[in-house]
C-alpha cells in the first residue's frame, strides 16, 4: 500500500506555467520543482541512472549519454541533446507523434537538501495544450515527482503498477484532483482566461479520471 500525505506533497511542488521563444517560435512552458532531503549527487544519481529511475517511474531502455536515445516503457522516448552532470540535461519527448522538449535541472539548496526543476516545453500549436492545459502534462509530471518523493524518503522502489491502483483510490483521486486546481491556477498566472482555464482543467481532470 503506498503511503502518501496528499496535501503535504501538493504543497511541496510548485508549478508556473508561461512562454518562451525558441528556435522554432513561440512555446509554451510548464514547469515543476520540489526539494528533496538528499544532497544533489544522489538527486542528480536518481533522476540520471538507467538502473535507478525504474525504482520511482518506470521501465526505461536506452543509451542515456549525449547523443543517446531513451524509451520509457509504454510513454516518451526521445534523444539526449545536452548534459551538464551534475547539474542538467535537455531531452526531447516524443510521443504520440509530437515532439516537445525536457530541460532538467539539480541544484543544492542547503546541508542535505537538493532541489530538481523539470520545464517541458511545447510548441503553442500544440494539441493537448489547446485542450488540456498545461496539465496535460503537469499532472502527469505531479505523478512522476510524487514517485520520486516517495523513493527518496524510503529507499523503495515505487511498482508502477501500484502507483496506478493508487490513483484509482479516494486519496488518488483527491491528489489528482488538487493537482488540477494548482495547475488551473498557474494557467491563469500566465495569462490564461480564467473561464477558459476552468474549462481546459475540468476536461483535463476528467481524462485522468478516466471520465472524459
Amino acid at each position: 500500500m503506498i503511503d502518501v500525505d496528499v496535501e503535504y506533497q501538493i504543497n511541496a511542488v510548485q508549478r508556473k506555467f508561461g512562454t518562451r521563444t525558441i528556435e522554432t517560435g513561440q512555446a509554451h512552458v510548464a514547469t515543476i520543482s520540489q526539494s528533496y532531503d538528499t544532497d544533489a549527487e544522489d538527486l542528480w544519481d536518481a533522476v540520471t541512472n538507467i538502473e535507478r529511475i525504474p525504482r520511482w517511474l518506470m521501465p526505461i531502455s536506452g543509451d542515456l549519454r549525449l547523443g543517446g536515445s531513451y524509451q520509457l516503457e509504454g510513454q516518451a522516448g526521445g534523444t539526449i541533446l545536452t548534459c551538464d552532470p551534475p547539474k542538467n540535461f535537455t531531452a526531447t519527448w516524443e510521443y504520440g507523434g509530437g515532439t516537445s522538449w525536457i530541460d532538467v535541472s539539480v541544484s543544492s539548496v542547503g546541508r542535505g537538501r537538493a532541489r530538481l526543476v523539470i520545464e517541458h516545453i511545447a510548441h503553442v500549436d500544440d494539441d493537448l495544450a489547446r485542450m488540456y492545459g498545461p496539465g496535460a502534462v503537469g499532472m502527469g509530471w505531479d505523478s512522476m515527482v510524487l514517485g520520486l518523493a516517495i523513493h527518496l524518503r524510503t529507499g523503495k522502489s515505487v511498482d508502477p503498477a501500484a502507483g496506478q491502483q493508487w490513483l484509482g483510490t479516494d486519496d488518488g483521486r483527491r491528489f489528482l484532483a488538487l493537482s488540477s486546481e494548482r495547475w488551473c491556477a498557474a494557467n491563469v498566472a500566465g495569462g490564461e482566461d480564467p473561464v477558459a482555464a476552468r474549462e481546459m482543467a475540468d476536461r483535463c481532470l476528467a481524462a485522468y479520471l478516466g471520465e472524459g
